[in-house]
């Protein structure tokens, strides 16, 4: 079986990048979170490329998360759950960070980790199988300031509730109607529509694009003091909560939280 791995490909005008963990959902681990952002490094030096679209191996999975199955090592102490996130904001912000338009095609599974990323994307085009889900409560994480924002900036903080709070999934059709997506079709259709959006993008003029992508995201950049918050996750990454719902999973039963 070949190791989950971030391959990059080019068609042309177009960089992809596409995540390749079949057995897993396409599930990012460590060193596809490293490499993602020296993938991007390498597309926004090629004045070649002019738009980068991200995918999942296969029609399964967009990225059905972070790989849990690190999470024993990953995120065991505080200052290594920090550490992870830190590699998880910085594969972000080189999407949100680029010049050039990013967008994400979502076929199936597009969970926690992996919505994280699609939120990055400058936007989103969904099959109609597709679903979304932020399950961090059920597993005792605190979710990362910077994708909480990008959740916010995106459907609003009530629907941001009600999907941080209830952990549940959502179809195709209700992330549309939250403003999760761009646009869902057909799953058949998806992979065209998304390679016909992408020539539009690489046609048109780079610098008023870029220049169109800064404003947009100085404009949804949250100015306010997230200390608190940051202070919240640590103590999430501490708790006893955090170690039962990363090995409740792992063990595929309910976790019992008793929050502390």
């Amino acid at each position: 079986m070949a190791e989950p791995a971030l391959r990059v490909e080019r068609d042309g005008p177009i960089g992809w990048m596409i995540f390749d963990n079949p057995a897993r959902r396409n599930a990012i681990n460590e060193v596809m979170w490293r490499a993602l952002p020296k993938a991007m490094a390498g597309f926004d030096a090629d004045p070649d490329v002019r738009c980068i679209v991200l995918r999942g191996a296969g029609d399964v999975a967009f990225a059905a998360g972070a790989d849990i199955s690190e999470f024993e090592k990953r995120r065991a102490s505080p200052n290594a759950a920090g550490e992870h996130d830190n590699i998880i904001d910085a594969a972000q912000l080189a999407l949100e960070d680029s010049a050039k338009p990013v967008l994400a095609m979502i076929h199936g599974y597009c969970l926690g980790g992996g919505l994280e990323i699609a939120l990055a994307c400058d936007l989103r085009y969904a099959g109609a199988s597709s679903s979304f889900a932020i399950p961090a409560a059920r597993l005792g994480i605190g979710y990362g300031v910077h994708g909480t924002n990008r959740l916010v900036a995106s459907v609003g903080h009530a629907a941001a509730r009600e999907i941080m709070l209830t952990g549940r999934r959502y179809s195709a059709d209700e992330a549309l109607a939250m403003g999760l997506v761009n646009r869902v079709l057909p799953d058949a259709e998806l992979e065209g529509y998304v390679r016909k959006i992408a020539s539009e993008l690489a046609a048109n003029a780079p610098l008023s694009m870029a220049a169109s992508k800064v404003i947009i995201n100085s404009v949804i950049e949250a100015r306010g003091d997230f200390s608190k918050g940051e202070a919240l996750i640590v103590r999430c990454a501490k708790s006893e909560d955090h170690v039962e719902g990363r090995r409740a999973f792992m063990e595929k039963r309910a976790p019992k939280f008793k929050g502390k």
